[in-house]
C-alpha cells in the first residue's frame, strides 16, 4: 500500500518504484479482463501518479469529499485505470473492483467519474482539465484554502484549442495553487504525435503563456518528487508551474512501449503470457 500520510511525505525510493510496477500489472490486469480500455497512456504515467500520491496529495480515503483534500484532475480522463490502481493503492477502495472495470452498474468507470471515491472530475471529451482546474483553484483562494490543484494533461490532448485558452488563464489569474503536468508519452490514437500535428517546441510554448516549466524524465521517481517539491515550493510565486513529463507509452513492457496499438486495446491472453513476466509476475487467467 501507499503510504497514508495526510501531508507531504518522503517514501523509500524503491518502495514507490514497487508501487509503480503494481500499478502497471493492475492496469494490465484490469484492462484484460474488460477486454477493453486504454493501457497504454495508464502506464505511461505511473510513476507520476505514485509519487504524486505518495508525496504531495493531502487526500483521506475515510472521508474522501472533505473540503481542505487537495485536488486531481485528470483531463485525460481514458486513462483512469492507473487512477483507480493508485486509489486502490491509498485506500479508497478495494482491488476486487477491478474485475468491474467498464461494466455497467459498477463502480469504476470507462472514464473517471467523480462519483468514485477519490475523483474529483467526470472526464470525457478532451481538453477541458485545465479549464476545470482553473476554477477550482480560483475557488479554493477565493475560500483562504491552501489546498492544491494538480491537473493531468497528455501531450495528444494539447492540440485542442481549449487547452491553451485555459493556459493563458492561470497564469493571467495567478493561480499558483495550481500545478500542471503534461504526461508526454509520444503518441495518440493514431500515431505518432509529431506526424499527427506536432507540438514542439513544447516547453517554449507554454513559458510564452506565462508559465514556470520544468521538463524531466517522466519514468525516473526521484525527478518526479524532485519536480512535485519543486512545484509547492512556487506556491506563493503568483507563477504556475507546468511539469512536462517525457513518457513512453506502455512504459514496462518491451512490445508495448511506443505503440499506438495498445492505445485502447486490452491485451490478450497470449500478450499477457508475455508481459506479466516482465513485471514481475505471472499469468494465471483472467482476473476473478
Amino acid at each position: 500500500m501507499l503510504p497514508l500520510a495526510l501531508a507531504p511525505a518522503q517514501p523509500n525510493l524503491d518502495d514507490l518504484k514497487e508501487a509503480a510496477r503494481r500499478v502497471r500489472v493492475d492496469v494490465l490486469r484490469m484492462t484484460h479482463k474488460a477486454q477493453s480500455g486504454h493501457p497504454g497512456g495508464s502506464m505511461s504515467m505511473a510513476e507520476l501518479l505514485v509519487a504524486l500520491y505518495a508525496t504531495r496529495m493531502r487526500v483521506d480515503p475515510k472521508d474522501p469529499k472533505k473540503t481542505t483534500r487537495d485536488r486531481f484532475i485528470l483531463s485525460k480522463g481514458h486513462t483512469c485505470p492507473a487512477l483507480y490502481a493508485v486509489l486502490a493503492e491509498r485506500g479508497f477502495f478495494g482491488k476486487e473492483e477491478y474485475k468491474g472495470l467498464r461494466r455497467a452498474g459498477n463502480l469504476l468507470q470507462g472514464h473517471s467519474d467523480h462519483k468514485i471515491p477519490g475523483v474529483d472530475m467526470s472526464a470525457g471529451s478532451l481538453g477541458m482539465g485545465l479549464g476545470f482546474g482553473n476554477g477550482v483553484a480560483l475557488a479554493l483562494r477565493r475560500q483562504g484554502s491552501d489546498a492544491r490543484v494538480w491537473v493531468m494533461m497528455g501531450d495528444g490532448e494539447l492540440q485542442e484549442g481549449s487547452v491553451w485558452e485555459s493556459a493563458m488563464t492561470t497564469p493571467f489569474r495567478k493561480l499558483d495553487n495550481l500545478t500542471a503536468i503534461v504526461d508526454a508519452n509520444q503518441i495518440q490514437i493514431d500515431g505518432f504525435t509529431k506526424d499527427v500535428k506536432d507540438l514542439e517546441p513544447l516547453a517554449d510554448k507554454w513559458r510564452a503563456f506565462g508559465w514556470d516549466v520544468v521538463e524531466i524524465d517522466g519514468h525516473d521517481m526521484q525527478k518526479v518528487i524532485d519536480a512535485y517539491a519543486y512545484a509547492d515550493s512556487r506556491v506563493g510565486s503568483g507563477k504556475p508551474v507546468l511539469i512536462l513529463a517525457r513518457t513512453k507509452k506502455g512504459a514496462g513492457v518491451s512490445f508495448t512501449e511506443l505503440k499506438a496499438d495498445y492505445h485502447g486495446r486490452a491485451l490478450t491472453d497470449d500478450e499477457m503470457r508475455r508481459a506479466l513476466p516482465e513485471l514481475g509476475e505471472t499469468f494465471t487467467g483472467v482476473l476473478q
